[in-house]
């Protein structure tokens, strides 16, 4: 199984040796997500909903998303489902962007009184950073917490901490074997996804040459908690 993001596998295997329960009704958030929704089936034994936030991710996640996973293009801090919908939401490196804040009070909406949030925020490591990390940050729409402000940033929000993981040392092989498999498997694809994964390319390209080449580990990260929304 192949995760084209930040974190990898690690955060779905954080997931599975933290949450003991048993969820009937799962939410995954976020592009090039389907092998994670379709890991998530099959675990738990359960469809899953996928979102999506653009037409051209929604059209290619259509061509690697199971029977058992039901894909739709929504808006992440404006979903169509009713409150109390899911036990499960899963975001890896998806919202760790400008309007976060709209986003995860969408999401607690949403989130089942005891459910469970699990959730992987690209990170900033330091108080200041060169204008290469901005320059990337901007680009990609990134609004980061800084690490030492993600437990209280949640926790100010109605959620309990049940674990935590920094996967930062996940980015190096990240950055280094992501665009080296995109680039192969690419050959394989038809035309009409080659030209999402191309910009899927260049994206980590422009990224890994940051962070391996001009020092980027030191300005920023992956960090990954397990929550729990609180009950009133």
């Amino acid at each position: 199984m192949n995760i084209f993001l930040p974190g990898g596998k690690k955060q779905l295997e954080f997931l599975y040796d933290n949450y003991k329960e048993s969820p009937r009704s799962i939410l995954v958030i976020g592009s090039v997500s389907e092998s994670i929704a379709n890991s998530l089936s099959i675990k738990y034994k359960t469809k899953v909903d996928l979102i999506v936030g653009d037409y051209e991710s929604l059209l290619n996640s259509k061509l690697g998303v199971s029977q058992t996973t039901r894909l739709r293009l929504m808006n992440y801090d404006a979903t169509d489902f009713e409150s109390g919908s899911f036990d499960l939401i899963y975001a890896q490196a998806s919202i760790s962007i400008t309007n976060r804040n709209k986003i995860i009070k969408e999401l607690s909406r949403i989130l089942k009184r005891g459910g469970v949030f699990c959730v992987g925020e690209i990170v900033t490591l330091q108080k200041t950073f060169p204008p290469f990390v901005k320059n990337i940050l901007d680009s990609s729409d990134l609004l980061p917490l800084r690490l030492d402000e993600v437990d209280k940033y949640y926790i100010d929000r109605k959620f309990s901490i049940q674990a935590k993981i920094n996967l930062s040392n996940t980015l190096k092989e990240y950055y280094t074997k992501s665009s080296e498999s995109l680039r192969d498997s690419i050959k394989e694809f038809k035309e009409n996804e080659k030209s999402y994964f191309r910009k899927v390319i260049n994206r980590i390209s422009h990224e890994s040459n940051a962070y391996l080449k001009l020092g980027g580990d030191k300005y920023w990260g992956l960090y990954s908690l397990l929550l729990k929304k609180e009950t009133p």
